[in-house]
């Protein structure tokens, strides 16, 4: 099932999916809505474009014509082979030529990037080396890069980051989250998640078929093999970072097994105009965990209006 079934399927929402050319590979894209703002949204790991399947429909509510791009290395978008084609440089360079096609498809005049994981790490370096002007930013559940350094060698974060050092040793990764037909993927949202049933088969279906593809899990690891441990990471090489002048919407879900809360802590220092929600008991899938809540704070920040924490909320955070 591709997003743009889901959504016309569930939302009666009008939307397709194209390949579109950039940056020298093909990207799998689902469009949807119209208007002169473009709304670009960035999936983290082991996801996909579904990921963005709750917000997609609200922001063309607000008038966005959003792009949801499979990054390089999922779904169909192409697969370069070899760590070295998932260096952060490369990510950034995909993100930038995506938003000059989105901006070249209908005249624009607001750009905003949505990323959360992997696409939220990609869009706080994006933001701070200014690869390309957006008017505004929203991270989830991942922290700014160098609030990340600061807690990078803490017991509490060390305990929870075991993964990327394991996601080194060749071979072994590909075999642990392809195993039992990638039966992996099911715990890790499943285990986690406070509303589970925001997490139906069919979508499961899609996360373990994209890990299944050939070469697929091989692709996904080698965003952690050519990033981490590499010092290519960061844009400000151990210095002070830019400061990220833009507005930044910050929500993070605290019950996040592979992040610690304390992560978000020091997020303004870097940031002119900060937001900063937290969910209590929502897990590091945040958008897909508590779609209802998160989509009425990106509601009330795109619109300018006071964007609720999450004790304003008189129901259990869905």
């Amino acid at each position: 099932m591709t997003l743009s079934a889901y959504l016309r399927k569930h939302h009666a929402l009008a939307a397709d999916d194209r390949m579109v050319a950039a940056n020298g590979l093909e990207f799998e894209v689902t469009v949807a809505g119209e208007g002169n703002k473009a709304a670009i949204c960035l999936h983290g790991f082991p996801e996909h474009a579904m990921s963005w399947r709750y917000q997609v429909p609200c922001l063309v509510e607000l008038g966005y014509r959003v792009w949801v791009p499979n990054l390089r290395g999922y779904g169909k978008t192409s697969s370069p082979e070899g760590k070295a084609a998932y260096v952060i440089d490369n990510l950034l360079a995909d993100v930038g030529a995506l938003i000059d096609r989105a901006q070249a498809d209908a005249e624009t005049e607001e750009v905003v990037l949505l990323a959360h994981d992997w696409g939220a790490l990609i869009a706080w370096e994006f933001a701070m080396r200014r690869t390309r002007p957006i008017d505004r930013l929203v991270v989830m559940n991942v922290p700014h890069p160098a609030v990340a350094i600061r807690h990078s060698r803490k017991w509490y974060q060390l305990k929870k980051s075991w993964y990327v050092i394991f996601f080194q040793i060749q071979g072994l990764p590909e075999w642990g989250l392809t195993r039992s037909e990638a039966r992996t993927i099911d715990r890790a949202f499943l285990d986690s998640a406070l509303n589970k049933n925001n997490f139906p088969e069919d979508v499961i279906d899609v996360y373990r078929e994209n890990v299944l593809r050939p070469g697929g899990a091989t692709a996904m690891i080698n965003y952690y093999r050519a990033n981490f441990g590499s010092g290519k990471l960061t844009g400000f090489d151990g210095g002070k970072p830019p400061l990220i002048e833009i507005p930044v919407l910050m929500i993070w879900g605290e019950n996040d097994i592979a992040l610690d809360i304390r992560l978000t802590e020091g997020t303004d220092t870097f940031v002119k105009n900060l937001t900063l929600r937290h969910l209590p008991g929502v897990s590091h899938w945040v958008q897909q965990d508590a779609p209802d809540t998160v989509n009425q704070m990106l509601e009330a920040w795109l619109t300018e209006q006071r964007v609720p924490a999450a004790g304003d909320f008189s129901f259990p955070l869905t």
